[in-house]
């Protein structure tokens, strides 16, 4: 029950879409580990993008009120990571830019009041 209540209220689908982009970015470089570090490479940027988005895709979770702007970021960086690992062969791309929707288009349902109509007491207290 605990855990149903504190899903309804984080940008769920939206994170784990940019934390599955940002592994799949990551991918790229880390199978290609020989020529990712060497001087002149441009992999590394693969690498830092990738850990990039799996950590926006983590705080998305842990901090629900700044989505709109991880939502930004993460598109941003998706898009960028095409240069560095070939966007996780495209299919990280496409996720990061599907989370990073998710995460703008996510926002947190009004809360509910319940109202009570006035007692006689604030009734009275109101009339001059």
């Amino acid at each position: 029950m605990k855990f149903t209540k504190w899903r309804k209220g984080r940008p769920i689908w939206g994170a784990f879409m940019t934390i599955i982009s940002g592994l799949m970015i990551s991918w790229v470089p880390l199978n290609l580990y020989l020529s990712t570090f060497l001087p002149g490479s441009i992999a590394i940027i693969g690498l830092l993008f990738g850990g990039l988005l799996t950590l926006i895709g983590i705080v998305a979770l842990f901090f629900p009120n700044a989505s709109k702007i991880l939502g930004i970021f993460t598109i941003f960086l998706s898009i960028l990571s095409v240069i560095g690992a070939l966007g996780g062969f495209l299919f990280g791309t496409l996720f990061g830019i599907i989370g990073g929707a998710l995460l703008l288009a996510w926002r947190l349902a009004p809360v509910r009041v319940k109202v009570t109509p006035p007692t006689d007491m604030e009734k009275s207290a109101h009339t001059f």
